[in-house]
């Protein structure tokens, strides 16, 4: 009699490589480092747990919920900023210069914007159309190495298929930040959505779906940069 599956024991960079092999024929791949897609994973695993963790001790008490709220602020920055690690990366492989400065760029962003949130006066609610604003233009920032690997790899079917799903998860990002900062739809009706449908779970909705939408997109990454390496 066969066993079980297991593969839910398998860890996640195991699980990681069974996705790439599944795109790629046996034998082809020569792997290369994953430590920027594993970045990726740990930017939105902590964002999400931190998250979780303000939702359940944010009404605990007034110390606390300051507290939480600067965690919540920091997970949402180190997504934003952890997701641009594998595009860069693997689209600037061969070109160290490029690589190192945008990598740079979007790690000083997220620093920085991560210490802005830390400040007590960000935390007023007059300053929440600011908040959105602040991370909606973190991710506007990585429009620039998007196009630059357009023009650098034209025609080339990753660099399309990648821009897609970039383009996708730019939207689920954009419209959650839209979503939370314009308070729709309880602005509309008021009382209505208290228990469920509200804009702060629409907004987790969306982030959720951005971060998977953008591990496909890695995905295709480690698979053209397995197979080609820097072969352009």
């Amino acid at each position: 009699m066969s066993l079980p599956s297991i593969d839910f024991l398998k860890s996640p960079s195991a699980c990681v490589k069974d996705d790439v092999m599944k795109m790629v024929a046996p034998g082809m791949v020569h792997e290369i480092t994953r430590w920027p897609f594993y970045t990726f994973l740990g930017g939105a695993m902590f964002c999400l747990l931190a998250s979780s963790v303000c939702h359940l001790f944010f009404c605990h008490s007034e110390r606390l919920s300051y507290i939480m709220l600067r965690l919540d602020y920091a997970g949402i920055a180190a997504l934003i900023s952890t997701s641009f690690y594998p595009s860069i990366y693997y689209s600037f492989l061969c070109n160290p210069f490029f690589c190192n400065l945008y990598l740079g760029f979007i790690t000083v962003s997220g620093v920085a914007t991560i210490s802005i949130s830390l400040l007590p006066v960000f935390q007023k609610p007059k300053f929440r159309n600011s908040r959105a604003s602040l991370f909606f233009g973190m991710g506007f920032s990585g429009i620039a190495p998007v196009l630059h690997k357009l023009i650098l790899f034209q025609g080339q079917a990753e660099a399309l298929q990648t821009t897609g799903y970039e383009i996708l998860m730019g939207m689920f990002y954009g419209l959650g930040a839209l979503i939370y900062a314009t308070r729709i739809p309880e602005r509309w009706k008021p009382g209505k959505f208290d228990i469920a449908g509200h804009s702060h779970q629409l907004f987790h909705v969306l982030v959720v779906a951005g971060a998977y939408t953008h591990y496909r997109a890695g995905l295709v990454y480690l698979r053209w940069r397995d197979l080609e390496g820097c072969n352009q």
